[in-house]
């Protein structure tokens, strides 16, 4: 075995560009959200009257990811709970991210990560679901007081469960004396109420609040908040910020991204013993992002999601590919896979995923009498397309 005790010696030893790298993580919580103060007093007057032990409206908060939907919501709720503790006011926060696979990504998981948050012990799977809800009504009736459920990322838990978990909640809301329930739901897809059953959407009773994508402008200003934090005068070569804010614009306003490109770049600089970040290190850490992402949402779906990306893969070498080609090669396929094909119906909806992921292409199309049907192109880049590829086939043993 190769003895590397000596480079991690020297690694120890070196200076590193960052002086405080955890700022450019996406944990961190600033102490000011620049840019979102009319969304900060919205949310606040929204959940103040349960410091008046008063039930506060159910929230529903939009927008597309990168946004500051989740750390906006995070500052006003730490705001709330120092307020509730210095003047002893019975009030208990529960913030669950709705994307998390085995914690939140059935609806038995959710309710039972919620039981947990308030110590209850609950089994991974086994019991029945409507037990599990009893236990967490019980829980939550002997706390007393004002309760905010905060599910992060909703609209996630809703495609994959049905919005049975919503209802069920308004239930309990209503059928509780001891303590007042709210639901907070952050979402990144701006039209997720709207494809609510309706007597699920009436229970609710939610407000909303919209937060618009960032400009070009804004998420400079928010990097040099962070920058002054992280780096050293003079690391940071000109037009760095502002080709990461270029970046970010360019994808709906996404600071998130920003942030995580002058990360990035700053890494590969650091590695290679550099001791200023330029923007040929942020380009370089664009293309590496772009990679790193799509083989994570390729590597984190579903067989049957995969089987059917690989059949539009295998057809690409056509000049056009429409939904039934890629239905009748995705069927043969499962014989091979050993998988029960869906139907074509819900391989359209998949691809229609795809399309909202920025994986492929789908315009629709008419085909005179015969109706219409999409036109499907993949949007991967060309330099990974055989690697993804490989990867596929080897994950489905095709």
């Amino acid at each position: 075995m190769q003895d590397l005790s000596g480079y991690f010696e020297g690694f120890i030893k070196k200076n590193s560009i960052f002086v405080n790298k955890k700022v450019l993580l996406p944990s961190y919580c600033p102490e000011k959200i620049l840019h979102r103060e009319k969304q900060i007093e919205d949310i606040a007057k929204i959940l103040a009257p349960s410091l008046k032990l008063e039930k506060p409206s159910n929230l529903f908060i939009y927008g597309k990811t990168g946004t500051g939907k989740t750390v906006t919501v995070r500052h006003v709720l730490s705001n709330l709970m120092s307020v509730s503790k210095k003047n002893n006011i019975p009030l208990k926060l529960v913030y669950v991210n709705c994307k998390l696979k085995k914690i939140a990504d059935t609806e038995y998981r959710v309710v039972a990560q919620l039981a947990r948050e308030f110590g209850k012990e609950i089994p991974t799977t086994g019991l029945p679901t409507d037990e599990v809800y009893n236990v967490l009504f019980n829980a939550i009736e002997k706390e007393r007081g004002v309760i905010i459920i905060v599910l992060d990322e909703i609209d996630q838990l809703i495609k994959k469960t049905g919005d049975e978990i919503l209802y069920n909640f308004t239930r309990i809301d209503s059928e509780l004396k001891n303590t007042l329930l709210s639901i907070v739901g952050i979402s990144n897809d701006l039209f997720f109420l709207n494809n609510l059953d309706p007597r699920v959407k009436s229970s609710l009773s939610e407000e909303e609040i919209v937060f618009e994508p960032y400009n070009a402008i804004q998420i400079q200003d928010i990097l040099r908040t962070r920058v002054s934090e992280v780096f050293e005068e003079g690391v940071l070569a000109e037009g760095v910020i502002e080709k990461c804010a270029a970046y970010a614009a360019r994808d709906h306003g996404d600071a998130r991204r920003a942030i995580e490109l002058l990360r990035v770049a700053a890494e590969i600089a650091d590695r290679t013993n550099q001791k200023n970040i330029r923007i040929e290190h942020v380009d370089e850490a664009e293309e590496k992002i772009e990679r790193d992402t799509v083989f994570y949402v390729i590597d984190n779906q579903p067989k049957q999601y995969q089987l059917t990306l690989f059949a539009l893969f295998s057809l690409n070498n056509q000049s056009t590919v429409y939904t039934g080609d890629i239905y009748s090669y995705y069927k043969k396929l499962c014989v091979k896979a050993g998988l029960r094909p869906l139907t074509q119906r819900r391989i359209s909806d998949i691809l229609a995923e795809f399309d909202m992921l920025g994986l492929i292409t789908a315009k629709v199309v008419s085909k005179g009498r015969y109706g219409r049907t999409r036109e499907i192109n993949l949007s991967i880049p060309n330099t990974i397309k055989q690697t993804i590829f490989a990867s596929l086939k080897n994950n489905l043993g095709l």
